[in-house]
């Protein structure tokens, strides 16, 4: 079945609400004894650690459902261009190992672990980008998710910096993707900038870019979306459906559940980065998170003393640094022969800016690092540098300009004034 597969959503819980174990795992039991699997052959794809999912329970509860019914189990961990997870890793992360299924990582720097879906145009991407790209894209996947019939995305949805909300086909692109489109959906994003784009519901350009990569697959795209309670194993939701249905239904409840309203702006934030984020490249996400609420001038001082690299896969950001989008834009001819997700994650790690000739650049929001980064890198890389050993967080809780945010990442942080 290739294109777009429709599947009514059917949903369990809510906003406001917390679910248990056993109604979790009844819900997915009963909504795979639903679905048409029997004999086929099935692709799991899974998120890695870097976001907050009980995939233990979720991931016991399809096993339970699906053994003795399909032909093939596979659980493909979705790592974008993440590290790979070791064996170790791999158990605790999925909460062991299960008789008869085939684990792999997600191994984007393999070649040969791809297969070419087909092309999306400079046309249409034009169309889809509102001209802000006319640039042709292969479309590569890890070829384990079409040598199965079915592709299950199994994964929590939270508001995201370069889509909207995170969830659904994110899962095949960047999740499981080549380079390519990697590159051009995270510099889509990176164009229409993190601010304007995070938490945005619906189709925005990137999600629409996505859909029309994931209409090539040629597997049935189903999809257990969840929605988590931050931080911690506990969910509010969890819809079963198409690949679209499914995230649909989710980021609804993520929208109510995963964005906090100010009413004013702050002059600082500082937010406690938790482990799951080992370096500054998933860790970034304390800033994606707050920028819309720093007032102008403001600055934002990730503190994650367990932190030791800007990006243990793409040592790359050390050389570019960390720039607004107008920096790049300026000198394009320059700089475009870089992976365009590396600079990406640049302007979204920056935040916004302008950059002229005459006046260099520009920012809006300084950025802080307290990490465990020496100090030389972290300046060379254009961020400032504050020592984790003098940091007092007493200092800074007890001052009312600054906003404390333990957990941070996940949670988005608007102001009242400009939602909607």
């Amino acid at each position: 079945m290739t294109g777009v597969d429709v599947r009514p959503v059917v949903m369990l819980g809510g906003a406001g609400q917390v679910l248990s174990e056993e109604e979790v795992t009844a819900f997915v039991g009963e909504a795979l004894a639903g679905a048409a699997l029997d004999g086929r052959s099935v692709c799991v794809i899974v998120p890695d650690a870097t976001r907050s999912c009980p995939l233990p329970l979720l991931l016991d509860a399809v096993h339970q459902a699906l053994t003795g019914r399909v032909s093939k189990l596979t659980i493909l961990v979705a790592l974008g261009t993440h590290a790979e997870l070791t064996e170790a890793e791999l158990a605790a992360h999925l909460g062991g190992t299960y008789e008869g299924v085939t684990v792999l990582n997600h191994e984007w720097w393999k070649p040969d672990t791809f297969v070419d879906l087909g092309t999306i145009s400079a046309e249409r991407v034009g169309e889809i980008s509102g001209g802000l790209l006319h640039e042709s894209v292969e479309v590569k996947l890890n070829r384990a998710v079409v040598e199965h019939e079915v592709a299950l995305v199994v994964g929590p949805v939270f508001p995201h910096e370069v889509v909207g909300f995170s969830g659904g086909n994110k899962y095949f692109f960047p999740g499981v993707a080549g380079q390519e489109v990697i590159d051009l959906s995270h510099w889509l994003g990176a164009l229409i900038t993190s601010a304007g784009i995070i938490g945005t519901p619906g189709d925005t350009p990137v999600r629409t870019l996505i859909n029309e990569a994931a209409a090539l697959i040629p597997s049935e795209k189903l999809a257990l979306s969840v929605v988590a309670q931050s931080g911690t194993n506990a969910l509010h939701a969890v819809a079963f459906g198409d690949t679209i249905s499914s995230w649909q239904a989710a980021s609804a409840v993520s929208a109510e559940t995963h964005v906090r309203y100010l009413e004013h702006p702050v002059r600082r934030v500082v937010s406690l980065m938790p482990s799951r984020y080992q370096d500054i490249w998933t860790a970034a996400k304390g800033f994606y998170k707050v920028e819309p609420i720093v007032a102008d001038g403001g600055e934002v001082i990730l503190y994650a003393p367990h932190v030791t690299q800007l990006a243990a896969m793409h040592p790359e950001i050390e050389q570019i640094g960390y720039h607004c989008r107008d920096y790049f834009l300026g000198q394009w001819d320059e700089i475009r022969d870089a992976h365009w997700g590396v600079l990406a994650h640049s302007t979204h790690l920056r935040g916004a800016g302008t950059w002229d000739p005459v006046n260099g650049e520009r920012c809006r929001v300084d950025v802080t690092l307290a990490t465990g980064i020496p100090e030389a890198v972290v300046r060379r890389a254009n961020l400032g540098y504050l020592d984790p050993a003098s940091f007092d967080l007493t200092q800074y809780e007890n001052d009312p300009e600054t906003l404390v945010i333990p957990n941070a990442g996940e949670i988005l942080h608007r102001l009242r004034s400009t939602a909607g």
